[in-house]
């Protein structure tokens, strides 16, 4: 499954600080058909991500009945990203 969506990047402080895009509703409903298929626990999903030119290997988090992908400092200096960019995700659930 090949998904490729818009979003702002935001941060999360909390104990340990990550940022995010958050999947928009209709992602999530596709998303949600293969979770039972590919989900490892707690609802996570293994997902192959691009922003730009750059690609990493993450897992789509559930948060509040949709997804959320973390975006890695790696990827963000790559692609000089900050917290209220939009962006556009292209992601891969292989099924």
């Amino acid at each position: 499954m090949n998904l490729e969506f818009s979003g702002e990047m935001w941060f999360w402080k909390g104990p340990a600080p990550w940022h995010f895009v958050t999947v928009p509703d209709d992602e999530c409903r596709e998303l949600e058909s293969t979770a039972s298929f590919v989900s490892y626990g707690w609802g996570m999903i293994p997902v192959s991500a691009h922003i730009g030119a750059t690609g990493w290997t993450t897992s789509l988090w559930p948060k509040d009945g949709r997804y959320i992908v973390p975006v890695k400092a790696g990827v963000r200096r790559a692609e000089g990203l900050a917290v209220g960019d939009t962006v556009t995700v292209r992601l891969n659930v292989d099924i």
